[in-house]
């Protein structure tokens, strides 16, 4: 049966800058491709605002609807949701999406600046919502406390004010549990991001599913040809310095088996091109198109992960696995649950021990081998599009009958 499915977002490319909007973009497409009918609705004002653009429309795909929302004050719109957890500007355009049950299944992914906790209330169908961060139990998102270290314990006022936002005044409300109890299901990206969840008071529990990567993104090696004329380690990723790269770049001052290539742009991209300065071997790439991404997958000795915060998941790592690269990561988040059970590289904790794996999966070309043959099969075990999906179907029309058995129940609205 064709359901119809709505996604409501802040970010999907192209108003989008990391992995979680490629992420949401994956599922669409793989729903899609099974004859459900998907509604995107996103608001633009946080792309419009923080990229300063307005990037061109997509092209149209089957079964994919895309609705962008926006306004003409964006800075004022973000700043009323993210002050009151509560749709705004756009509350009734949401309504009028939303609600009148059209939509079987209503999946919920970055609504923090889009309408808080409150937007669950919207709607009638089958209710999901996707933990892509820690947004449900951090203000800032991330667990960065302070924006220089891990959060072991809730300090949200200060914290908010080091990353030089306006502390939100919903956090101190009930509006959580409130309008949590709309929400069928909640989901984590990774086991680690459940427990964290559970470890900082998240009141509803939580299944795991993770992110998946698409039938169609087939192996790149293009000819035969290096990408790179040199052996090469490889980066992925935003730069900025929760990512990790200071403790990487110093290690090529004297590593010099092979070269360091850094994909990616960010705001923290200048601080690290003057830490690499008179570095021949490390090389900074910009944003890389897709095509040559997956060239850099094919022909790297490893990818490395040095990411000092707590992510939901890794999508790089999956990419990795599935373009033939072991992956470094640091000992850290979600990286051990999916470099253990992959078996497909290796972990560190200090810059020594990210040496020594590098040197280690440089001189064994065996060893590099039998990382790369890991990761494959636990790709196609654990994180294909044919494995996750069924799972998402399968949890939706558990809901849906479970919805159908129950008496209605009278649940806090949006007046």
């Amino acid at each position: 049966m064709s359901l119809r499915i709505a996604h409501v977002t802040t970010f999907y490319p192209p108003y989008n800058f990391g992995g979680d909007g490629i992420g949401i973009q994956r599922l669409v497409r793989a729903l899609a491709d099974r004859g459900h009918h998907n509604t995107v609705i996103l608001d633009t004002d946080a792309y419009r605002m923080l990229s300063g653009r307005v990037p061109e429309p997509p092209p149209a795909e089957s079964n994919v609807e895309l609705v962008a929302l926006g306004s003409s004050t964006p800075k004022l719109s973000m700043l009323l949701v993210q002050q009151l957890g509560r749709p705004v500007g756009q509350a009734r355009r949401l309504r009028e999406l939303l609600d009148g049950g059209r939509f079987d299944v209503v999946n919920f992914h970055n609504v923090s600046l889009i309408g808080g906790p409150v937007v669950w209330s919207y709607g009638s169908g089958v209710k999901l919502d996707f933990a892509h961060e820690h947004w449900l139990v951090c203000p800032s998102h991330v667990l960065w406390r302070h924006n220089r270290e891990l959060c072991t314990g809730r300090e949200c006022f200060r914290c908010q004010l080091s990353f030089g936002r306006p502390p939100q005044l919903w956090r101190h409300t009930s509006l959580i549990e409130r309008y949590g109890r709309h929400v069928d299901r909640f989901l984590a990206m990774s086991e680690f991001s459940r427990d964290k969840h559970r470890e900082f008071g998240f009141p509803f529990e939580m299944e795991v599913l993770p992110y998946f990567l698409p039938r169609s993104s087939a192996a790149a090696r293009a000819n035969g040809e290096r990408i790179h004329p040199r052996p090469f380690f490889l980066f992925v990723g935003r730069l900025e310095k929760i990512k990790g790269l200071d403790d990487v770049i110093p290690l090529f001052r004297d590593y010099r088996d092979a070269d360091l290539l850094v994909a990616g742009a960010g705001e923290y991209g200048e601080q690290l091109r003057a830490l690499a300065a008179g570095l021949d071997n490390v090389h900074f790439l910009g944003r890389v198109p897709n095509a040559d991404l997956l060239r850099l997958y094919a022909d790297c000795e490893a990818l490395i992960v040095p990411s000092q915060c707590y992510e939901t998941f890794g999508i790089i790592l999956i990419e990795a696995f599935q373009h033939g690269a072991p992956v470094i990561a640091r000992r850290l988040g979600p990286f051990p649950e999916i470099v253990e059970s992959s078996a497909g590289g290796e972990l560190f904790s200090t810059r020594d021990e990210l040496l020594a794996a590098m040197r280690r999966v440089r001189a064994d070309a065996a060893w590099r081998a039998q990382l790369a043959s890991n990761g494959r099969r636990a790709l196609a075990q654990r994180w294909s599009e044919d494995v996750v999906v069924p799972r998402y179907l399968e949890l939706v029309e558990t809901l849906r009958a479970r919805r159908a058995a129950r008496a209605p129940t009278e649940l806090p609205r949006e007046p």
